[in-house]
């Protein structure tokens, strides 16, 4: 589900250049309400997670906010945010280590089935573009003998007492430069 609403709908001729820098211009806003399973060690788009935008200016920034509930099978799940193919938000290279927006994991295998953490990111972007940029949240696992789920716990069993299906969001929003 996406909901937009951009300045021009408001009327009266005003536009985004009649507002000062910092107000926001337009927002987009998408929720994820199923759940996604992978078993990919390379970074896969969570279906039905992302959201498109349009910036009026080329000096607009835009502010990525993502919240995904994430677990696994096993160890690590990782999470980051890409505009378009370009990976966005990620870490400093550091050897071989995975470079990522943020992770989720328990190394207690035998209870890590069971969980399922939030994981949070705002970043504010600069596309420097007026053209439709789409933003998108992607996923991998710790390897690929492992699982990483997105809106449920990895075992996932049928009770009424835990084991939730939960909601993940991406949401973006225009600021003017």
């Amino acid at each position: 589900m996406s909901n937009a609403r951009n300045i021009a709908d408001l009327g009266d001729g005003i536009t985004g250049a009649d507002l000062p820098a910092g107000s926001v211009l337009q927002v987009v806003s998408t929720t994820k309400t199923d759940t996604f399973t992978t078993t990919s060690a390379s970074y896969t788009d969570v279906t039905g997670l992302s959201a498109s935008i349009t910036p009026t200016s080329a000096s607009s920034k835009i502010l990525v906010s993502y919240q995904i509930s994430l677990g696994n099978s096993g160890y690590l799940s990782y999470s980051r945010i890409v505009r378009d193919s370009t990976p966005i938000a990620i870490a400093d290279a550091a050897g071989s280590r995975p470079l990522t927006t943020a992770s989720t994991g328990w190394y207690v295998p035998t209870n890590v089935v069971y969980n399922s953490g939030p994981v949070c990111m705002d970043f504010l972007d600069s596309p420097s573009t007026t053209s439709e940029i789409t933003y998108k949240v992607q996923v991998r696992t710790y390897d690929a003998s492992h699982f990483a789920v997105v809106n449920r716990t990895y075992s996932d069993r049928d009770t009424s007492a835990y084991e939730p299906r939960m909601v993940s969001t991406i949401t973006v929003m225009e600021i003017a430069g």
